[in-house]
């Protein structure tokens, strides 16, 4: 059964290519030292390296895995297009929901985790700035040197004026009162791999370097709470059918305690494709949501064009809202990206816009954000708040977070 294969497709319009744009002789030299380097690491650790740590190398590398070395991942030219590159309007949706947050609090400050090519950031602070209500500092969390370049260089072109707000951060600050906005981050977090033996107990999925290819080897796990966490699930009657095969991202924890530990006050807005706990771990997802892209083509196969492809994984919200709220975190509302947009005033928006000379073309890019078969279901977007006894212009068209407990 092929790892959703079908709904990316469908989403990008677009077939499994495997064969498309195939690499120049300069990236697949690239991507043959990576695979060199991560060779060597599976040969110290026995020939089997854990699943997560294969996607943490394959992706973040320094120097050679994929969100760090420097080629274009984002937009026509690259691999895939977000939601901030598609339309100008998600960016002053987020902003109507982050200025709600700042005048709430009189004052604050926003941080972007993985900024991309920096358009949710340029839009963002235009809207404010547009609102009269302008964070203090608009922090940007971003590990590619390359991609903060580029960020600096569309800041300083399309805001100018409101570049100078902008810091680039190497690690979490202390303390921040504000909004968090983290697009896209979550699925692009290592995880680790499972499969329910024929004796119905978890096995880990290991990566093993064989003559001119990878194989994938289920043993016993070795990874820290990888079996308590797989056997949770088959508490509650999911993950049970020998074979079956999924994903656990326990990286996700650790990432909200610290959030939590950081927001003094204000929401946090996590936006992803994903699926509650038990759309997750549904009998019929049995080869779980792993997926790489590469030319906006998806592919089912990670161990091709390694460095050069992204891998990701969908989120499982529920497990995400269960670590904010053992983190102290409030669950401030759980809905789809359509309704969110709606509930941040895209209608108004598009409305103001009806006699810009490209209203059709911001017409035809905003459908993509909200249409059921595009980005407007398969996208959700989850609140964590702190301090703020507060609803959310977001979560008001439609709150879905009765179930997340399903």
């Amino acid at each position: 059964m092929p790892r959703v294969a079908d709904e990316f497709c469908d989403m990008m319009n677009n077939p499994i290519d495997p064969a498309a744009a195939p690499p120049d002789e300069a990236a697949l030299e690239h991507s043959q030292r990576l695979v060199d380097l991560i060779r060597d690491e599976a040969v110290t650790r026995g020939g089997l390296l854990p699943f997560d740590r294969f996607m943490d190398l394959a992706l973040y590398a320094p120097g050679l895995g994929y969100y760090v070395a420097g080629t274009h991942k984002l937009g026509p030219d690259g691999d895939f297009v977000t939601a901030p590159e598609l339309s100008p309007l998600f960016g002053r949706c987020i902003a109507e929901q982050c200025r709600e947050v700042l005048e709430a609090l009189g004052e604050g400050d926003i941080l972007e985790f993985g900024a991309g090519s920096g358009a949710l950031a340029s839009e963002v602070l235009s809207a404010l700035a547009d609102a009269s209500v302008l964070p203090r500092s608009y922090l940007i969390l971003e590990p590619s040197p390359q991609l903060r370049e580029r960020q600096r260089h569309r800041l300083a072109e399309r805001i100018p004026r409101l570049a100078v707000r902008v810091r680039w951060l190497d690690r979490l600050p202390s303390k921040i009162q504000g909004c968090i906005l983290a697009n896209e981050v979550l699925d692009a977090m290592p995880v680790h791999r499972f499969r329910v033996g024929a004796d119905a107990r978890p096995r880990e999925l290991f990566v093993m370097p064989s003559t001119g290819r990878w194989e994938e080897v289920a043993a016993e796990p070795v990874s820290p709470g990888l079996s308590e966490a797989v056997c949770a699930l088959q508490d509650r009657a999911l993950a049970v059918d020998p074979g079956y095969e999924s994903e656990i991202n326990l990286r996700a924890g650790p990432w909200i305690r610290a959030l939590a530990e950081m927001l003094e006050r204000g929401l946090a807005l996590l936006i992803d494709y994903g699926y509650t706990q038990t759309e997750y771990y549904h009998p019929d997802r049995c080869q779980g949501t792993l997926m790489c892209h590469r030319r906006h083509r998806t592919r089912e196969d990670p161990y091709i064009y390694i460095g050069l492809q992204d891998i990701t994984a969908h989120v499982n919200f529920t497990a995400v809202a269960q670590a904010g709220s053992k983190a102290g975190l409030r669950l401030a509302g759980y809905t789809t990206q359509a309704h969110f947009l709606l509930g941040c005033g895209l209608d108004k928006l598009l409305g103001d816009a009806t006699a810009a000379a490209d209203a059709l073309d911001r017409m035809v890019a905003a459908k993509q954000l909200v249409l059921p078969s595009a980005m407007g279901e398969r996208f959700k977007v989850l609140g964590l708040d702190k301090g703020m006894d507060m609803s959310w212009s977001g979560f008001s068209f439609r709150d879905l977070r009765d179930r997340l407990g399903e």
